[in-house]
């Protein structure tokens, strides 16, 4: 049996089918392969879904002025939108009757 030397990244414990350890290094930081061992599954307890919930809402972007914001910029939007569509079928009536020619706007 060699001995091999004791690295930081040797610490996987992780085990192959036929039962033997892992030799590969470590690569996450929680110090283990992907292969050996799931990312975490969060929170289970109460207590911990209830600093999970705080943490999330503790930047403000969820808060009912930004959505109501947010509500006030896509409505606007919207507007916006509906009124250039306004525009395209009046410009293409003008051109249709020959108002306009077709690249009028390139003379800007």
């Amino acid at each position: 049996m060699a001995l091999r030397p004791r690295l930081a990244g040797y610490s996987v414990r992780g085990s192959y089918r036929r039962g033997t350890l892992c030799q590969r290094p470590a690569r996450l930081p929680v110090g283990r392969r992907r292969l050996h061992g799931g990312a975490s599954t969060g929170p289970r307890t109460t207590d911990g879904l209830a600093r999970l919930t705080e943490a999330k809402i503790k930047h403000g972007k969820f808060t009912k002025k930004k959505r109501a914001e947010a509500k006030r910029g896509a409505e606007q939007g919207r507007q916006m939108r509906g009124e250039l569509k306004e525009l395209k079928e009046l410009e293409a009536w003008f051109v249709d009757r020959g108002h306009l020619s077709k690249n009028w706007r390139d003379w800007f």
